[in-house]
């Protein structure tokens, strides 16, 4: 049993300064308060080059959504660690976009490195679409490359790289350049227009939030022949915690980030929960979890039940519940419920093209749109979830952010050695609650 933090409990040092590193990241919410961009390109007029660096199916996907976005947008050039990847991605784009397709072989970048060959060339827009530990490495070096960047989630996979985003973010805003996240709920009308009605009051003071992403099984993939063990983790990233940040990385995140959108963002002050591996078992699997369930505990008193899974044959659930003090928010539904009833009844959309709007708007406008803030902050409340399961420890947003727990292979190479390795029966080490810990 933990112990229920009421009141306006006192912020501890740690605190204080993650809330001040990640103010900064916030100005850029403000446009008027940013230098104008460098690279500002008026509508209909100048076109945008945009960067694929990732090109699985989200990476084909986000694409397919920036060239929705904005019709006077190509892409020129594609960087991923497999060259069979690329072509099956620019075969299946050439396909549905053809006349905004440009990519020709000396544009096509191969390799775990690849990244830095695309950032050289002439893009304007680089879309970051890789297994997440990578994602804090090739975001700074996009901004370091004066880029501006659509990233997605999850944004880091340990606190090093947290604040390798939050140093990024606030690198982007000095220099004028545009950070959207590629986590899309924020974007999506109905949901930004009932999240509007929450933070003004129609359900009273938020009292406890409920985060559930019960699905199936996402893939496993088995190894290839001839892959080494980087190749075969780096190709099959979902199920390998150094990669991928477990399931609360690989998709419960997106609730996490709902729940810190209504509480303004503020984090908790600690987390603790349960997980484990009942039914997704073998080599294919890696060393994930199938199942975790988290108490996010705030200072004011509020609570936070966050909960995830991934197994066949089970009941799914992707939902958002806020509720208050005067009434009840189902988020995803867009109502209301309380002394205020409404329901939102505006048009569909589609976030994901909506991201990238906002994103090509602002670069054009020239007032930059960052969202290095929320990235930074929902990606560790999401490696808070992953490692209170792992060790089944109760852990501070403190001792979160200042953990000096970081993951590194050998070397950026094929022949390189992974962070972990199977044992003598093909299956992976997993973590073992009261027995690993967070460093």
């Amino acid at each position: 049993m933990t112990r229920r933090q009421s009141g306006h409990a006192a912020v501890s040092p740690a605190r204080r300064r993650f809330l001040r590193q990640t103010a900064v990241a916030a100005a850029g919410w403000v446009a008027a308060t940013l230098p104008a961009s460098p690279r500002v390109h008026a509508a209909g007029s100048d076109m945008l080059r945009i960067g694929l660096i990732g090109c699985g199916g989200r990476g084909s996907g986000a694409v397919i959504n920036a060239l929705s976005a904005d019709p006077h947008t190509r892409l020129v050039a594609m960087a991923d660690a497999f060259a069979w990847r690329i072509a099956e991605s620019l075969a299946n784009l050439q396909t549905l976009r053809p006349e905004q397709i440009d990519v020709p072989p000396e544009r096509r970048f191969v390799g775990l490195e690849s990244y830095r060959a695309l950032l050289a060339s002439d893009v304007d827009v680089a879309l970051i679409t890789v297994p997440s530990y990578f994602t804090p490495i090739f975001l700074q070096a996009a901004v370091e490359a004066g880029k501006h960047v659509f990233c997605e989630k999850t944004h880091a996979v340990d606190a090093p790289g947290v604040h390798r985003v939050l140093a990024a973010a606030e690198s982007a805003r000095r220099q004028g350049l545009c950070i959207v996240s590629g986590l899309a709920w924020r974007y999506d009308t109905g949901v930004v227009e009932t999240m509007k009605r929450v933070h003004d009051g129609a359900i009273g003071d938020i009292t406890t939030i409920q985060e559930v992403c019960n699905t199936g099984s996402l893939r496993s993939l088995p190894r290839r022949e001839g892959m080494t063990e980087m190749e075969y983790q780096v190709y099959n990233w979902y199920d390998f915690n150094w990669l991928s940040a477990d399931l609360p990385g690989l998709n419960l995140v997106h609730n996490l980030d709902k729940g810190a959108w209504a509480l303004h963002d503020e984090p908790p002050v600690s987390a603790w929960g349960m997980g484990g591996r009942e039914v997704r078992k073998g080599p294919t699997f890696g060393d994930v979890f199938d199942h975790h369930a988290t108490v996010f505990q705030y200072a004011s008193g509020v609570r936070m039940y966050a909960y995830c899974r991934q197994i066949n044959g089970t009941t799914t659930d992707i939902s958002d519940v806020l509720i208050g003090t005067q009434g009840r928010c189902d988020l995803l539904r867009n109502r209301i419920e309380g002394q205020v009833n409404w329901h939102y009844e505006g048009p569909a959309c589609n976030r994901f093209d909506l991201e990238h709007v906002a994103l090509f708007s602002a670069i054009r406008s020239g007032t930059p749109i960052n969202n290095g803030l929320y990235m930074a902050r929902s990606s560790l409340l999401a490696l808070m979830s992953t490692w209170c399961a792992h060790t089944g420890e109760e852990i501070t947003w403190q001792r979160a952010l200042e953990s000096k727990q970081e993951w590194h292979p050998a070397a950026y190479t094929w022949d390189a050695e992974p962070p972990t390795r199977p044992g003598p029966d093909g299956n992976y080490p997993i973590p073992v609650p009261g027995v690993s810990r967070l460093v």
